[in-house]
């Protein structure tokens, strides 16, 4: 039963390129922390997972041949198509899903800004779907949270904690299960989350405890935070 991952990495970084003191000139995807582009981590942490068959992965039209070029020199393989990517991160995903092999029966979708992500559980995710036509990664939310009036900035309710889980990739699904649920939002949807498409089918969605490390790089503060956790890794 063959399992393929799209891994989107086309979007503007508009909140990273926000958070810096000096702007940079390249996507956030290319930045590279420790001498190793950012979204390098990712795919070798998807390559190393014997469960993964191949990957397709999304990029800015404009840095297609610097992709290709990176992909090549750190020898990884299992990515057979680089594509470019959409106006939003679902048409990339969109894009993804129109070029997946005829026998692939599992579609892993992963953000190519989730670095940290373990294969352990990339591999736990893609055991998990056989039982289940879709799956998400997720953690339980630490802080309070309200739900606010915006114009207003007013408290409107406390939200119960015990209910609320932040959502994560890796997201899995049943190949038919995520193309349906992409066919019927329709081309420039704005979703975030492949999830949530699957739910508006009345699809049930399966939670699988995620991790907290697991972060997708937005802000510089997300790039120390990995720089750290990279550095402590070295030290063992």
């Amino acid at each position: 039963m063959k399992t393929q991952a799209i891994v989107p990495v086309a979007g503007s970084g508009a909140r990273f390129q926000a958070s810096l003191s000096v702007p940079q000139a390249i996507p956030k995807p290319l930045i590279l922390v420790n001498g190793k582009p950012l979204f390098v981590y990712t795919l070798e942490a998807l390559h190393a997972s014997s469960l993964i068959d191949s990957i397709i992965l999304a990029v800015q039209e404009t840095y297609l041949k610097e992709f290709a070029e990176i992909v090549r020199q750190y020898k990884l393989q299992k990515v057979s198509r680089i594509i470019p990517g959409g106006e939003t991160r679902a048409d990339s995903v969109f894009r993804g899903l129109q070029l997946l092999d005829s026998h692939t029966k599992f579609v892993l979708i992963h953000d190519g800004v989730r670095p940290l992500v373990s294969t352990e559980l990339i591999d736990q995710a893609i055991k998990l779907v056989k039982q289940h036509p879709a799956v998400i990664t997720a953690v339980p939310v630490k802080p309070t949270i309200k739900k606010v009036d915006v114009q207003n900035m007013l408290v409107q309710e406390t939200l119960e904690r015990d209910t609320l889980w932040e959502v994560q990739t890796p997201q899995v699904f049943h190949k038919e299960v995520i193309l349906r649920a992409h066919e019927q939002s329709g081309e420039g949807n704005r979703a975030t989350d492949d999830a949530v498409l699957v739910e508006k089918l009345g699809i049930p969605v399966k939670v699988l405890q995620g991790d907290y490390k697991n972060i997708k790089v937005t802000t510089q503060d997300d790039l120390v935070f990995m720089e750290t956790l990279l550095s402590l890794k070295e030290v063992k």
